[in-house]
């Protein structure tokens, strides 16, 4: 067989192609072999970050909730009752990541639900998100006023210079604490920080258990039901905010190593219960020792001493390191509604990722750190919040479950399994809507009717 000379030319033009396309190749196989792989989270590692990332600003808030609801026995049963729901929805959420291997929350939505789903668990998570941030600078101005007081009471009630104002040391101690940990790409950069601000948690509760037991003044009147039933809802905001990780646990699950359920279910078990010994201890204790006297911030209900005065600081410690996590959970929601309204090409995304990420820890470092100094009690954000905190636990992954059930199904092909999942969908989804409207209103009929106050000033 013979050949032309063209068609001799046009082969030997392709072999050349074909040719350096295979180098181009080698070459990027050996740069992926030589570059340094970035080692990912144990799952014992994991578990700092989970408990760093749900115990926070809940926890000094659990013993006035506790009090609202009606007692103590009433809220434990509400909060055992609610973990059912929050453990299998965090556990859902990770399966489903495993679906397509995604790495943010709202990715997870986007990957079994749709587009139009993670546009608005976006939306949710980025207003989420930015009230957790603001409520994490507003308990750093409690506690350096706390100290203050403790350290010259009569200097600081009087005189009250500009060094020692609130807003002074929220801005000051955050620009040199927060904003630097708050640029880095990866969620794992914190697990170090993390297990300081663990151990501050561990220290608080001891705190509270120990001092009921230490002779104090008598507490208040304690309640042992609700004035009316309809005020067993007061608490629910608190525990939705209180054990809300769903956000961060994306993140957090897509840095470990080996990426496992198995190993991930090892974290969340450990997780949850130090988050259930340390919340139901402190809520109880706490209100215990003080009854109706309890305060939105437990740790301004006491009388400052040594002891006082070393919660007060690793608590500081503790939401310097909390606030980078949901940052940078906000950040990812922001940079996701970003990149879709402006039509990014994936290209574009990732030539430009550096610029945005900076662009936008900035701002949103700047607009918490306004805000944070005009609203003074974690109380009113609080409430707020757990509202939407419930869409997180619930709502969405039930919408998640629900999809990946109904991708299962084929006609006339409805086991007793997908049955059950997509009942127990609908469950999630219910429950996700109606405490969401039900909270919200109870929130806004609280602070609109002033029951929620700021705390009196300790001078």
């Amino acid at each position: 067989m013979s050949f032309s000379r063209n068609e001799s030319n046009a082969m030997a033009d392709e072999r050349k192609r074909l040719l350096s396309v295979q180098a181009t190749e080698l070459d990027e196989i050996e740069v992926e072999i030589r570059a340094p792989q970035i080692k990912g989270s144990s799952w014992f590692a994991s578990v700092f970050m989970v408990v760093n990332a749900a115990l926070g600003a809940g926890l000094l808030n659990f013993p006035e909730a506790y009090h609202q609801a009606g007692g103590v026995l009433v809220a434990i049963l509400i909060q055992a009752v609610f973990l059912i729901f929050i453990i299998a929805a965090i556990m859902i959420l990770a399966y489903c990541s495993d679906i397509k291997g995604a790495t943010t929350y709202q990715d997870v939505v986007l990957s079994v639900c749709g587009k139009n789903a993670q546009r608005a668990s976006a939306m949710f998570l980025t207003v989420y998100c930015f009230g957790t941030c603001i409520t994490f600078l507003i308990i750093i101005g409690d506690q350096w006023e706390e100290f203050f007081i403790f350290v010259a009471r009569s200097f600081y009630c009087e005189h009250l210079p500009w060094y020692m104002n609130r807003a002074t040391t929220i801005v000051a101690t955050s620009v040199i604490i927060i904003l630097p940990m708050s640029f880095p790409k990866r969620i794992d950069f914190l697990k170090y920080a993390s297990f300081v601000g663990v151990i501050g948690i561990i220290y608080v509760v001891l705190l509270v258990s120990i001092k009921y037991f230490l002779p104090h003044e008598p507490p208040g009147p304690i309640k042992t039901k609700p004035d009316q039933w309809m005020d067993i809802f007061y608490v629910v905001p608190t525990i939705c905010f209180s054990y809300q990780c769903h956000v961060s646990i994306i993140p957090i699950y897509s840095c470990m190593e080996p990426r496992t359920l198995k190993n991930f279910s090892k974290t969340i078990s450990m997780a949850i219960f130090l988050c259930v010994i340390t919340y139901t201890g402190t809520a109880a204790f706490g209100y215990f020792t003080f009854g109706d006297r309890i305060t939105s911030d437990i740790l301004l209900s006491y009388n400052p001493d040594v002891s006082v005065l070393v919660a007060v600081v690793l608590i500081a410690v503790k939401t310097y390191t909390t606030y980078p996590i949901l940052l940078f959970c906000g950040r990812a929601a922001l940079d996701c509604l970003w990149t879709d309204v402006w039509r990014m090409s994936p290209e574009r995304i990732n030539s430009t990722e550096p610029r945005r990420r900076y662009i936008m820890t900035i701002l949103w470092f700047i607009a918490t750190l306004i805000l944070a100094v005009f609203i003074p009690n974690i109380g009113v954000v609080i409430q707020l919040l757990g509202a939407f905190a419930a869409v997180f636990i619930f709502a969405f992954p039930g919408m998640c479950m629900l999809s990946v059930a109904m991708t299962e199904v084929r006609e006339n092909d409805w086991s007793r399994r997908l049955r059950f999942i997509v009942a127990f969908s609908c469950c999630f989804i219910t429950l996700g809507t109606f405490i969401f409207g039900l909270t919200l209103a109870m929130s806004i009929q609280s602070i609109l009717g002033g029951n929620i106050t700021a705390d009196k000033s300790r001078c």
